[in-house]
């Protein structure tokens, strides 16, 4: 198998941004596989926590596998990732509350320090943050990586609104859908640098889908919750999300065009 001169493999570098373009789509699935990240890992924690830990480190590991052996954008293969790094993010993020009895306030900081770091570094690697950057294995890898970490900050923050401070998961989830206009509007309208409004996004839609999906899954005297079960709730978004993932799939409408060569500044500056 032909190598290059640096001794790299590339039938196994990615040829195309590997992420999905930033649509409407892009953040209602990103929401739907939050919501359901949460109540899975509840509904298999409340189940067997056996079944829960084999699943959710199970799946995570095929999900990462099956998107890293990819060269392309497939927008099954990437979203069954992205949803199995949500029900592994929420049990990373509760064994540090439910296991070692660490408040959710120093386990939102806690998470929140992991997402400055790999940040950071992977800025400090690549010199760039854009996703439409991730053509290499290694800016894969740093993607990922924020990926997991900013789906634990999420949940911890989701827990410390709604049970540390009390608001319950319904005020929780306005209060973060509130959040979301800060990268919004600051991305559409006072000039705020796209790559920071879209993770800036991206943490947030986690506790404020995750806090949807407990204010539906969980009962009334827990949080103000409607009952309908979290594993209702997990089964729904599923079904959702399948639907709107062919969606994509057969419209392609989310799929990034090749960046062209030595195009690093330039993407740095998109979303």
């Amino acid at each position: 198998m032909r190598r290059t001169a640096l001794g790299t493999r590339p039938d196994r570098e990615p040829v195309a941004a590997k992420v999905p373009e930033v649509t409407a789509l892009f953040w209602v699935i990103k929401v739907l596989t939050t919501g359901m990240g949460e109540a899975a890992s509840d509904a298999l924690g409340q189940a067997s926590l056996v079944l829960a830990a084999v699943v959710g480190l199970g799946g995570f590991a095929l999900g990462l596998r099956l998107q890293l052996r990819t060269r392309r954008y497939v927008a099954p293969v990437y979203w069954f990732a992205v949803a199995m790094v949500a029900v592994f993010g929420t049990m990373a993020a509760d064994a540090l509350h439910v296991v070692l009895g660490i408040s959710y306030l120093a386990s939102t900081t806690f998470w929140a320090a992991v997402v400055g770091i790999v940040l950071w570094r992977w800025y400090r690697s690549e010199g760039t943050l854009s996703i439409h950057s991730i053509t290499s294995r290694r800016r894969e890898n740093f993607y990922w990586g924020t990926v997991l970490a900013t789906f634990a900050l999420g949940t911890a923050a989701g827990d410390l609104t709604a049970a540390q401070l009390g608001l319950g998961f319904l005020a929780s989830g306005v209060l973060f859908a509130v959040v979301m206009l800060v990268p919004a509007l600051g991305g559409l309208r006072f000039g705020m640098n796209t790559v920071v409004a879209f993770w800036f996004a991206y943490v947030i839609t986690r506790p404020l889908g995750a806090s949807f999906a407990d204010w539906l899954g969980k009962p009334s005297w827990f949080g103000g919750g409607l009952g309908y079960g979290d594993g209702t709730v997990a089964l729904s978004a599923t079904a959702i999300i399948v639907v709107l993932v062919a969606v994509v799939s057969v419209t392609r409408s989310d799929v990034q065009r090749p960046a062209e060569p030595h195009d690093d500044d330039r993407v740095a500056s998109r979303l």
